[in-house]
């Protein structure tokens, strides 16, 4: 069985900080590129951050560059996205998801439909 479940969420102060996590199994995840994708109440999903299937290859959305850090240990099979210097915008459910690697192009979209494999989510919320 097919599995992203990822942890670490919470509710922190603005200019806090949070370490989300991202554990697979049940398939290849090295040959995975994986994304973060978040979604707001009352908002569609908007993409966030991805990694290629090696981890050399990083991507981010303007509004959290600078600020977040994605990287991946595929001897533990899990995903990680390093959030720093939070702010209230950055309030949703986050979620890991899973693209078969076509080599060196990396999709990086926020629809679910274009994705393999999306878990269950973790609610990040930032607020004072």
């Amino acid at each position: 069985e097919v599995q992203l479940v990822e942890s670490g969420g919470g509710m922190v102060q603005p200019g806090g900080s949070l370490r989300l996590s991202c554990a697979a199994s049940g398939f290849t995840f090295s040959s995975y590129d994986m994304s973060w994708v978040r979604q707001a109440p009352g908002k569609g999903p908007e993409w966030v951050s991805a990694i290629n299937f090696g981890g050399s290859s990083t991507y981010y959305a303007d509004s959290v560059k600078g600020r977040f850090t994605i990287s991946r240990d595929n001897a533990k099979n899990t995903l990680y996205l390093q959030m720093n210097s939070l702010k209230p915008e950055d309030t949703a459910l986050y979620y890991c998801a899973s693209r078969r690697s076509v080599g060196a192009i990396v999709v990086v979209t926020s629809s679910r439909y274009e994705y393999d494999y999306w878990g269950q989510g973790t609610q990040v919320t930032v607020s004072s």
